[in-house]
């Protein structure tokens, strides 16, 4: 497999962070959407990362897809999203909440990096969407104590969560601040702290 994008996407590094914990070979290219359009639309019509390439030749374009063939590839006691329910539906509420959040602060971005002036208003949307989250977030985390969200051992959830959380620090400093979340803080270092997290790992770098 290949897997295409720079790992301070959050959506790339939740992909590859998972490749890791799974033992699956992986070759990786850091390509840009921006320096390397021309190789990723070759690739991904939609000219975004993450973009796997499969062993077969299929390509994947979207994060949720990719864990889930990732995970259909593993045993059950292997597996990071429950394949039961209720802890299935559960587990995927809270990657959803945690990447919608992420979408919502790279929007962000790109308002204030792309436009002159901001619109205010999209600003500000995206601004209350992303402390929504986070309200909703750290209330539901701090009513679960345990190192992980589900269960005794850390799950994709428990990723994409500490994935975004990196990426809204490093891309709107001052937006998310820890100690006003603090049950998402000891998560976020919990989560940085295991040595697959320091492998996957970029500072964020802003396009040109």
């Amino acid at each position: 497999m290949i897997l295409i994008g720079q790992y301070d996407s959050p959506f790339v590094r939740r992909v590859g962070i998972a490749l890791r914990l799974y033992g699956m070979p992986f070759e990786h290219r850091p390509w840009s959407v921006f320096g390397d359009a021309e190789k990723i639309a070759a690739l991904n019509p939609l000219l975004r990362v993450p973009t796997l390439l499969l062993d077969d030749g299929l390509v994947l374009i979207e994060s949720h897809a990719m864990l889930d063939h990732l995970d259909g590839l593993v045993s059950a006691e292997e597996v990071l999203f429950p394949r039961h329910e209720p802890d299935r539906h559960r587990a995927l509420r809270i990657a959803a909440l945690a990447t919608g959040l992420g979408e919502k602060a790279v929007s962000l971005f790109y308002e204030q990096r792309l436009h002159d002036p901001i619109s205010e208003v999209w600003a500000g949307r995206c601004r209350g969407q992303i402390l929504g989250a986070l309200a909703v977030l750290e209330a539901e985390r701090a009513d679960r104590p345990g190192d992980w969200w589900f269960g005794g051992r850390i799950g994709h959830g428990d990723i994409a969560l500490a994935c975004v959380l990196r990426f809204v620090a490093e891309v709107h400093p001052g937006l998310l601040v820890p100690s006003d979340y603090p049950a998402l803080a000891a998560h976020s270092a919990r989560c940085e702290a295991l040595p697959v997290f320091k492998e996957i790992s970029q500072a964020f770098v802003a396009p040109a």
